[in-house]
């Protein structure tokens, strides 16, 4: 179950909200809808709502529920006992107990489905925030749904993750980075955590990239021409495992690409320890630490380019 999860994860990586033109969030909306939050039970905008028309997405427009599958369950959630047909997507709970439910087009997070509790003849229901909703009246037009974008990340470890930011958010086509942490087993650390080496992270940089203008290899080339590849659990002075060498992949075809630039590394001499691993929860870093160099207007101490392939 561990390992399907993850897969699971991996995937909905791949159509971040970052790499979208999705509608602007607030901070209490993008914790629900983004970090898979839940707002507080009998607060919602729509728990009592009674108007007829169509619940759209919040993040993306797209068309989810009509309001005559709405009910009263009296969970302090509004509740749907069936949804437009292919608007929802359902996958299994990190707590392995119970069934999330997603917008089909942007992946953000709904609420949960339940069965069997007999409120309607389906026998369903549709757990929903509010807030990751909006209703469009009977007589309102329905505003355009925003498609999925082409672009792609990468979620890239090299050692301390200024450096790594430093030389990636330069190369044309890329879009915009930011530094966190990956590869763990704590929710939502703490730069001080990491540190640690107890939480299991490695600093990492998510890469949000245009591939019709940059490959996914040459985000690859660049990162492993910026930092010594060959060194174990550290780079240059900075040692312990959160700075470890590390490929995060999202997708086979990004696995594939990553084991070829590493073969071809291999086939030069270098005794590449680069790990290529699964795509995991990323924790975006402390406000401090984004575009840390370009900040105080200095360059990186221990991510030197050197041409290696």
């Amino acid at each position: 179950m561990k390992q399907l999860i993850i897969l699971i994860f991996a995937f909905m990586m791949t159509i971040d909200a970052d790499a979208q033109n999705y509608n602007e969030l607030s901070e209490e909306e993008k914790q629900v809808i983004l970090k898979k939050g839940t707002e507080m039970p009998f607060t919602g905008e729509y728990e009592n709502t009674t108007d007829d028309g169509t619940y759209i997405c919040r993040q993306c427009n797209a068309p989810l529920y009509k309001s005559t599958d709405k009910f009263r369950s009296q969970c302090g959630w509004p509740s749907f006992d069936d949804e437009i047909e292919g608007a929802v997507e359902q996958y299994p709970d990190a707590d392995g107990r119970r069934t999330e439910i997603v917008c089909a087009n942007c992946k953000g997070h709904l609420g949960h489905v339940f069965t069997g509790e007999g409120y309607t003849d389906k026998d369903t229901r549709h757990c929903v925030n509010s807030i990751s909703l909006k209703l469009i009246k009977k007589g309102e037009e329905l505003p355009p749904m925003i498609s999925n974008s082409t672009l792609e990340i990468a979620y890239l470890a090299s050692g301390c993750f200024w450096g790594t930011e430093y030389h990636l958010q330069k190369l044309d086509g890329v879009k915009s980075t930011k530094v966190g942490y990956t590869g763990g087993h704590t929710e939502y650390p703490s730069y001080k955590e990491v540190c640690t080496g107890a939480t299991g992270h490695a600093e990492a940089v998510k890469v949000v990239f245009d591939p019709s203008k940059v490959s996914y290899e040459e985000v690859l080339r660049l990162y492993f021409e910026t930092h010594d590849p060959t060194q174990v659990d550290g780079q240059g002075p900075d040692i312990g495992t959160q700075y470890r060498s590390e490929i995060f992949y999202t997708s086979e075809a990004q696995k594939a690409t990553a084991e070829k630039l590493i073969a071809l590394l291999e086939g030069k001499g270098y005794d590449v320890a680069t790990k290529v691993t699964p795509a995991a929860p990323f924790y975006e870093g402390e406000d401090y630490h984004q575009d840390y160099y370009d900040n105080k207007g200095t360059t990186p101490y221990c991510h030197i380019y050197k041409a290696k392939f």
